[in-house]
């Protein structure tokens, strides 16, 4: 319906004075409220009553029953008015109850909102509740469970370890048991040992056994022999050192013996110098015919026999990285350019001792592109145009070991030419170049920034300026010089600072070496070797600080020889710091006293201790063997020992492998007795110059030393031939005799004993006076204060296994 708000004003008028606004609103009211059967009835109805009655004031609930009528009453006019254009003096428009509505509706909406979000609140809060009370009871059951399984497993480790408490003492109880008989068995062996010995030396004593054999020998089992039931490697590892000759034979033993010597692994390093007296060419081309596969490294030092079939059988080892033909005569430059041709993948090549010209330089540095370590020692015919060729070819760049010992010909030029090419060079070997200057080592070092270890022994014109040189920007770890008496304590200092890692000290023979270079030494903190051997103005306070110093608990090998003014206070400190020392020398250092030797008896870790010419007496000796693993022992010319000293030492040290006891003019039989019977591992004994040493000591030795490798029995003037028939017998591994001075040995006995060893040192003339005793072999009027003289020795023999003799 549309609205009368913009109708006629009378007409407008004319209902407001008429209240039909009201009328339709209280007939409409009456209508929809009481609902009458009739509609038209009631209408009717209603206008006759509203006739009679007026219509002023009308409600619009006029017509509605008192029980049917609202409580609620009209807030704001009917919309009748608004129809009729009547509300304009209302309080309440539509647009305010727009507002109304939708405030209404808004909060109507925010209460209803609010009261969602408060009930999922509360339903996520239930929520999380409950998983926290299943969390808790899961974890409840879990711990419960654990203990559950725990007990379980605690009760089960404990019966278990019961169970191994009983197999572990069963177990134990067997071994103990078996323990106490192999150690039962031992006792008896040795027990059976010593018998055997105690009756062999006594029937040595009477005489009774001019002719013997080896009196511990026994018969061969029958069946399969023990060495090829060992495992192969061990097989191997046994074989390995065994001589070519030896393992020639071996092969000749038995089928199983055959196959392990023909193992690939036995010949991919061959030693033909071990042999080099027995071999000609046609036995090493048919060598190294067979394995020349395989092989790796040659050694043919000293094989002076060998020629052109052998250098061109070489050639044909194409894998070979190892070569040593140091001291072949007949290599030349032809021998040498076939086999650098031919063996392209050489690491390793020694030519030193032998004839080689700069076109064998020439070669090595055109082939020989992988070389790495190269010696050309006390090579004498090339030039420094050889270290030319050998610093500007391809090859040589990676070379990192050089030795040039003895090249005397070699001049400032050579070291120059050599440093441009060779510039990676880290080991430096320059020995006996008496004709060697600073400026050749400048010239060298220039170049050369990565050298770690340079040995410089016999070069007494190298002054401090070299040696400062050598220290700048370096990292050093080992120095050698001998013999310099121009270098100072200035040089030791520089080396000290600018060489942090230097671990191997050898400064022998630099009578200017004092305190002071010690003092330097001892802010290393990585020295193993120090050797200072006849610098004879060190004292006790230099070596006290190096010795606690860092490098104090770290030193290996110590030498002090003919320190003559080092005392007992240093011998102290040794055994207070040096709990790693395996080598120490004391020769000639005259100050030590029994006192401080005694204090080395400690020091489980020496193994190796030289005492030459010390005062050493049987008190010293017998405390040094008390607690020490002594290996090697020198008492070369300890006037103060005895017989009761050695014994007392051998006796406590057993595992003595290499014993000198020479020019000790006290030592008799009971002595070599005592040394054998005590210490059956001896591999070297030097017995010179012991006058009281007759037969029935060698018979000592060789009945019980079966492992003796070297013997010294010069100026033993009382021993014969029987002696060397008791070494053919008896000492089976023996390699080097040396038995100058004997006059009762005869010539031909001698020769007879080439045949059996590697070096034969022979002569039968009268024993020189500082032997101190004539050539029947008594003492002389004061022979402890006499001095070294010199000796006529052009009659002396050096036999070797191929018939040569040697002038000594």
């Amino acid at each position: 319906m549309a609205s009368l708000r913009n109708a006629d004003i009378h007409l407008r008028t004319y209902i407001k004075q008429h209240s039909l606004p009201e009328i339709y609103e209280a007939l409409l009211c009456g209508l929809s409220v009481m609902c009458p059967e009739n509609p038209l009835q009631f209408l009717e109805q209603k206008i006759k009553e509203m006739l009679d009655k007026g219509h002023d004031a009308l409600l619009w609930d006029a017509f509605i029953e008192e029980a049917k009528k609202p409580k609620v009453k009209a807030m704001a006019g009917s919309y009748l008015e608004y129809l009729f254009g009547r509300d304009e003096d209302q309080l309440v428009s539509p647009e305010l109850l727009k507002k109304a509505y939708s405030f209404y509706i808004n909060n109507l909406q925010k209460l209803y909102f609010g009261a969602w979000i408060e009930y999922c609140s509360m339903r996520k809060a239930r929520k999380q509740e409950l998983n926290l009370k299943l969390q808790v009871a899961e974890n409840h059951h879990t711990h419960t469970l654990l203990q559950s399984i725990v007990r379980l497993w605690d009760n089960w480790a404990k019966y278990r370890k019961q169970q191994q408490s009983v197999a572990a003492n069963k177990i134990q109880k067997v071994f103990n048991d078996a323990f106490v008989k192999k150690m039962l068995k031992a006792w008896h062996a040795e027990t059976q040992d010593s018998k055997k010995k105690r009756e062999y030396f006594e029937r040595l004593e009477r005489g009774d056994m001019d002719d013997y054999g080896n009196f511990n020998s026994s018969p061969l089992k029958e069946g399969e022999d023990d060495v090829s039931q060992l495992p192969l490697k061990a097989v191997l590892k046994i074989f390995s050192f065994v001589d070519l000759i030896d393992l020639a034979r071996s092969a000749q033993v038995c089928r199983s013996w055959k196959i392990i010597s023909q193992n690939s692994s036995l010949w991919s390093s061959i030693d033909f110098s071990s042999v080099r007296h027995h071999i000609q060419d046609k036995f090493v081309v048919n060598t190294l015919r067979k394995c020349r596969l395989y092989v790796i490294r040659l050694n043919f030092r000293s094989c002076s026999s060998l020629h052109w079939p052998t250098f061109k059988g070489i050639s044909e080892c194409k894998n070979l990285q190892d070569l040593n033909l140091s001291e072949c005569l007949n290599l030349n430059d032809e021998s040498t350019r076939i086999i650098c041709e031919g063996c392209p993948a050489l690491l390793y090549l020694n030519i030193s001792h032998t004839d080689v010209t700069n076109a064998t330089l020439r070669i090595v540095s055109r082939c020989l592109l992988n070389l790495q370590f190269l010696s050309l020692a006390y090579c004498r015919k090339f030039t420094d145009k050889g270290l030319q060729y050998l610093g500007s070819g391809k090859g040589c760049h990676k070379l990192i070991y050089l030795d040039l010992s003895g090249c005397t010909q070699i001049s400032v030029d050579g070291f120059t030419f050599l440093a441009a090419g060779c510039n990676s060079l880290q080991h430096l070997k320059i020995n006996d170049m008496f004709t060697l200057t600073d400026k050749c080592i400048i010239a060298l070092l220039e170049k050369c920034p990565n050298i770690l270890s340079i040995s410089l022994l016999g070069s007494p014109h190298l002054s401090d300026v070299a040696f400062k040189v050598l220290a700048q920007g370096r990292k050093l770890a080992k120095i050698r010089i001998e013999g310099n008496n121009r270098i100072t304590d200035s040089s030791i200092k520089s080396i000290s600072k600018c060489c942090p890692n230097l671990n191997h000290i050898y400064v022998a023979d630099c009578q200017k070496i004092t305190d002071i270079s010690l003092r330097a030494i001892s802010v290393l903190k990585n020295i193993t070797i120090l050797n200072v051997a006849d610098c004879i103005r060190i004292n006790d306070p230099g070596v006290r600080q190096v010795l606690e110093g860092p490098s104090g608990t770290k030193i290996q090998e110590l030498n002090l020889t003919n320190c003559i003014r080092v005392s007992d206070l240093s011998l102290l400190r040794i055994a207070q710091k040096c709990h790693n020392l395996t080598y120490l020398s004391l020769r000639y250092c005259e100050n030590f006293t029994d006192s401080g030797i005694e204090l080395l008896g400690n020091m489980t870790s020496l193994i190796s201790i030289d005492l030459c010419g010390t005062n050493i007496t049987d008190q010293g000796l017998a405390a040094l063997g008390a607690h020490s693993k002594i290996k090697e022992l020198s008492v070369s010319e300890c006037f103060g020992i005895s017989d009761i000293g050695i014994q007392k030492f051998c006796q406590q040290s057993r595992d003595l492998e290499q014993l000198d006891i020479s020019h000790c003019l006290q030592v008799t039989n009971n002595t070599v007795k005592t040394v054998a019977f005590c210490c059956k591992l001896l591999t070297s004994v030097n017995i010179a110059g012991c006058p009281k040493v007759t037969d029935l000591s060698i018979q000592y030795l060789s009945g019980v030393c079966s492992y003796l490798h070297v013997l010294d029995i010069s100026g033993c003037v009382n021993l014969s031939d029987r002696t060397l028939k008791c070494l053919r017998k008896g000492c089976r591994q023996l390699r080097v005799l040396r038995m100058l001075y004997c006059k009762s040995i005869t010539k031909a006995a001698a020769v007879k004993m080439e045949s059996k060893l590697q070096l034969v040192q022979y002569n039968n003339e009268d024993p020189p006076l500082w032997f101190g005793y004539d050539r029947h072999g008594n003492l002389l009027h004061g022979a402890s204060q006499l001095e070294e003289t010199e000796v006529a020795e052009e009659n002396t023999h050096t036999f070797v296994p191929n018939g040569s003799a040697e002038s000594l």
